[in-house]
């Protein structure tokens, strides 16, 4: 049910929106004007999307050979080589920081267009809810990743907790402090009554929460006050969710809860002081709304890369059909699966370096191939594509 909603509002928003603005494009036409020879005749028939955290990097370290592996996709002068993107589930910054970051750690050029999220989703939704006022939650800047996608009414969950007094009520126990607002301030003051009366029509779930009491505790007010905590029981607002990942691999030796864990904390609290059980909608791998998205980025890059090219129909941008998606990630779960439901063109690559750690592959979600690093991965893709 919940991904025929998710299906639904896909659907009912403007399709050239499922892809990166056309401004990205062309300036990775400008950056990928330069091609070698071999592809200057043909097209790739191939295209590549990387999983991040597990497969290109542990923390903010390149892990499995990833930057020297990347770099294979480029030609000497810099210019990209090979269609590919990375598809996470991540997210919490807006694109262009995101792939600014990944620039600098991979030490290649990467634009904004090139990084899809689990957030990334979220854009298709700003006709319904550009002028209405919603919370962004998570790590990271929230607010401002929705602020960028267009929506004009929105604070992060830090800012709109901080005009409610004593909603949070162990906030007097927490070690580290937040005051994106204080009563000192004279905006404050004018703005207090207004946002705390303000009926709050959607919560957005844009990264993992880092205060989990205090989001679970704010969003159930919002959730079951139809929007204006410490009012009586109202029709439930809105709920997104980036992503559904139980689990994902950081740092720490073994896996970390991820944004599954703190969806499920939260309504389990919900559905036992709330007659309605939680109405939410989540975005994020294994969906294959989001691997059918992925091919339009895909598409969408190589059309820019072959825009002086007689072999991409400028007609109809995006309309070449890749013969192979190659999907290379660490979560059988989630990138194994997304890729098995999604099927042809889909390739799935599971790596060792992640989640995934077997020596065989994985029984429920098997992998079209295992391997134990990105590298490898890379190796493989570029022998079977005769590179």
């Amino acid at each position: 049910m919940r991904l025929s909603i998710l299906s639904k509002a896909l659907r009912s928003q403007d399709r050239k929106k499922l892809s990166p603005p056309v401004l990205l494009f062309s300036a990775a036409s400008r950056s990928f004007s330069q091609l070698s020879s071999q592809y200057q005749r043909s097209s790739p028939s191939f295209g590549i999307a990387f999983d991040i955290d597990g497969v290109i990097l542990l923390g903010n370290s390149p892990i499995g050979g990833s930057d020297k592996a990347i770099k294979r996709l480029y030609q000497d002068s810099g210019n990209l080589r090979i269609p590919y993107i990375f598809l996470t589930n991540g997210g919490g910054f807006p694109e262009s920081k995101r792939a600014s970051e990944l620039s600098k750690l991979l030490g290649v050029n990467i634009l904004p267009s090139q990084v899809v999220q689990g957030h990334s989703p979220f854009k298709q939704l700003v006709n319904r809810f550009e002028n209405e006022f919603i919370v962004a939650v998570g790590k990271g800047e929230p607010a401002a990743v929705m602020s960028a996608y267009g929506f004009k009414n929105v604070l992060s969950m830090d800012e709109y907790t901080s005009y409610f007094d004593n909603i949070d009520p162990l906030a007097q126990y927490k070690k580290w402090t937040i005051t994106p607002a204080t009563n000192e301030n004279s905006t404050f003051k004018e703005m207090a009554p207004t946002i705390c009366s303000q009926r709050v029509q959607a919560a957005f779930i844009v990264s993992d929460p880092v205060d989990w009491s205090r989001d679970i505790q704010v969003l159930c007010d919002i959730l079951r006050t139809g929007g204006l905590p410490g009012r009586e029981i109202g029709h439930q607002p809105h709920l997104y969710f980036a992503n559904d990942d139980l689990e994902y691999q950081a740092t720490f030796p073994s896996e970390r809860l991820g944004m599954g864990a703190f969806r499920i904390a939260l309504e389990s609290i919900f559905n036992r002081i709330h007659p309605n059980p939680l109405a939410y909608t989540s975005f994020g791998k294994p969906s294959p709304l989001v691997f059918q998205n992925a091919e339009l980025v895909l598409k969408k890059l190589l059309s820019s890369v072959y825009s002086n090219s007689h072999l991409i129909n400028h007609a109809t941008p995006g309309s070449h059909n890749f013969k192979t998606l190659y999907m290379v990630g660490d979560n059988p779960s989630v990138d194994i699966k997304g890729a098995r439901q999604a099927g042809q063109p889909w390739f799935s690559i599971l790596t060792r370096t992640g989640v995934f750690k077997g020596k065989e592959n994985h029984a429920k979600y098997p992998a079209d191939l295992v391997v134990d690093t990105v590298e490898e991965a890379i190796d493989y893709i570029l022998r079977k594509e005769s590179i």
